[in-house]
């Protein structure tokens, strides 16, 4: 079976510029921890030579996390989605880059209907695919038949990674690579429409 015609049975979400906004100045942090603009914040800390270091460094990172998450709110159209998606029974959790605690206190302020999170304290960040893995072993689901859905590169290719779909969330300008991704939503509402097509698309071609 052609991956990109597989049924739709569990939905994986990034949080922060996906399900709720995010103000975070990575320019900023970057520049307050010495990392070179290009690269990656996580992985410039990670390889700091002292565990002193790291830890100074990461404090840095969680405090920016702590006051971001203070201002968080959903993104247009997320609570009518989720809550579509939640009357459909389609199993749904959250991977991000974020750590446990600013995940945490982002939704407490603002609760959707989705008990599985994994973060950064739980797994390596994405790109790596362990922890979208370990959901779709959680589902007990094949891969191919989850979809993830975030607004980076890095998104899309933790989803490829884990051998599932990715969907890009893209409500503004459309990135240079979402080429890569395999669809793409300008607005949350119309991610229940596409999962519902893919279903559809499926079981006419079990018919046919």
């Amino acid at each position: 079976m052609n991956m990109h015609q597989s049924m739709v049975t569990g939905v994986i979400f990034d949080l922060d510029g996906t399900l709720m906004s995010s103000e975070l100045d990575f320019t900023l942090i970057k520049a307050q921890i010495g990392c070179p603009a290009e690269l990656d914040l996580l992985s410039f800390i990670a390889q700091l030579p002292s565990p002193y270091m790291r830890e100074e460094a990461m404090n840095i990172v969680h405090q920016h996390e702590l006051i971001d998450a203070q201002h968080a709110v959903l993104l247009p159209g997320v609570a009518q989605a989720i809550a579509r998606l939640k009357d459909q029974a389609l199993p749904m959790a959250i991977v991000t880059r974020n750590y446990d605690r600013a995940a945490a206190l982002k939704l407490k302020k603002n609760p959707l209907p989705i008990q599985t999170v994994l973060t950064r304290s739980d797994a390596p960040a994405k790109p790596d695919p362990s922890a979208l893995n370990a959901i779709a072993t959680l589902w007990g689901m094949e891969q191919q038949h989850i979809l993830y859905v975030g607004d980076y590169l890095y998104d899309i290719q933790a989803a490829h990674n884990a051998n599932m779909r990715a969907c890009l969330y893209a409500p503004s300008d459309i990135p240079a690579y979402a080429n890569q991704a395999d669809y793409i939503v300008k607005h949350f509402s119309e991610l229940p429409g596409l999962i519902n097509q893919l279903s559809e698309k499926q079981q006419q071609s079990r018919i046919s």
